[in-house]
């Protein structure tokens, strides 16, 4: 008997749809975010030197980790529609073997190598194929503790940060960054391909007499039209990833400009992203009490005051204390969004919704890792693009911020017009 019979029993209970097979695939999607999202953290780590061999601009190899976010992002739409039709087993399959090309292409050196590979085969053929259609599948599996959960495969990126800096760290002296890459593309379609195909059966909530639940179709959203709050969630998504994405692609070249060894530029990086894998199963917590837009919110106001530190400080042991405060302001937002998406808009759209807030999310990521390479090449330090990061911050804050009280507001005139 396959996992997919058995996790195919778990819609036939009445009650709640979150069975034991439900943490099982939640726990799997976790593993494997946490590999594939490991893919262009060999680029942050070794900046420096690939950076060296493309002429000295920190911008391009800093270009490559956005691309590679923006191409998870971007591609995640077309492949949350795909996985609809021919199941996510197959889209995240697919994923992990271009994630895995992407990586070899990217070491055989020179520009367009590196960008091709990250931009089209780890993030729009590779990691959209893993992002958006495992965020849809996992929501379909829990309703109690929707946000727990989607908090919970969210970490995977920062799982791969807190993991693989370190070991990227060791085998970049050892093997190169080229070599390095090589031995994580074998390692990721070696282990993620058997898995996906073996583990991810339907979702219950698709099978469940096949109606989806959720908001109606066509209802108004907030007291606006549904175009106008997806607007505002992706303005919202791409603005909050712009400032996110600065300490995370940057911090290893950051400390080395201050003196501070690249390993232990590298042990803060894990600091960081570890800080937000265990603070974000915290704000899935918070989620599920206070629901996604108000955590939204509070997430972004500590992820800003978390980036005012970075200006402040320059010492080795404030940063690390810094990095982990940062850590534990962002990790609640990102999934914080695909719960609001799933709150605020019908369940039958999510296969299309959730993917293009991500798209938007995805590409404030790329350009928040890009633009602060830009800046540092104009200016000669990383000062002014967090100064940036924290002006754009609070403009995140204020769309948000409006969002909440919207919220509040209708919920203070339902009861009279009903």
């Amino acid at each position: 008997m396959t996992f997919s019979s058995v996790a195919g029993r778990a819609h036939t209970r009445p009650a709640t749809i979150e069975t034991r097979a439900s943490w099982i695939v939640a726990l799997t999607a976790l593993g494997i975010y946490s590999l594939s999202f490991g893919a262009p953290i060999v680029t942050v780590v070794a900046l420096k030197q690939i950076a060296a061999e493309l002429g000295g601009s920190r911008s391009l190899p800093a270009l490559a980790y956005s691309l590679a976010w923006f191409g998870s992002g971007a591609g995640g739409i077309v492949m949350g529609r795909i996985a609809e039709r021919v199941g996510v087993r197959w889209t995240v399959a697919f994923g992990a073997v271009m994630v895995g090309a992407g990586l070899a292409l990217s070491s055989k050196g020179g520009l367009v190598g590196i960008l091709v590979g990250h931009g089209l085969f780890i993030g729009l053929l590779g990691n959209a194929g893993i992002n958006a259609p495992l965020y849809i599948y996992i929501s379909r599996w829990f309703d109690r503790r929707r946000g727990t959960a989607l908090a919970l495969i969210a970490s995977g990126p920062q799982l791969a940060g807190l993991i693989w800096p370190i070991i990227f760290a060791r085998l970049v002296a050892a093997f190169d960054w080229r070599g390095t890459m090589l031995i994580y593309a074998v390692a990721e379609i070696a282990i993620v391909v058997p898995i996906a195909l073996f583990v991810f059966g339907p979702a219950p909530e698709a099978d469940a007499g096949g109606v989806l639940t959720g908001p109606r179709i066509g209802g108004s959203v907030l007291g606006w039209r549904p175009r106008t709050a997806q607007v505002l969630l992706c303005a919202a998504g791409f603005l909050c990833c712009i400032p996110m994405a600065m300490p995370q692609s940057h911090l290893i070249a950051f400390c080395s400009d201050l003196g501070i060894p690249t390993v232990r530029g590298a042990a803060m990086l894990s600091l960081l992203l570890g800080c937000g894998f265990v603070s974000r199963q915290l704000w899935g917590a918070v989620a599920d009490r206070i629901g996604g837009i108000r955590t939204i919110l509070a997430g972004s106001v500590c992820q800003a005051t978390a980036m005012i530190g970075f200006l402040l400080t320059q010492d080795e042991a404030g940063l690390f204390f810094v990095s982990a405060a940062f850590g534990f302001g962002f990790a609640g937002i990102i999934p914080a969004y695909v719960l609001a998406v799933r709150e605020l808009f019908p369940a039958s759209e999510a296969s299309w919704r959730i993917p293009t807030v991500l798209m938007f999310s995805g590409s404030g990521m790329a350009a928040g890792g890009w633009l602060a390479g830009a800046i540092y090449d104009r200016f000669g330090f990383y000062a002014a693009a967090f100064a940036a990061g924290i002006v754009l911050n609070f403009l995140h804050i204020s769309i948000v911020g409006a969002l909440v009280l919207r919220q509040r507001r209708q919920r203070v005139l339902q009861p009279a017009t009903t």
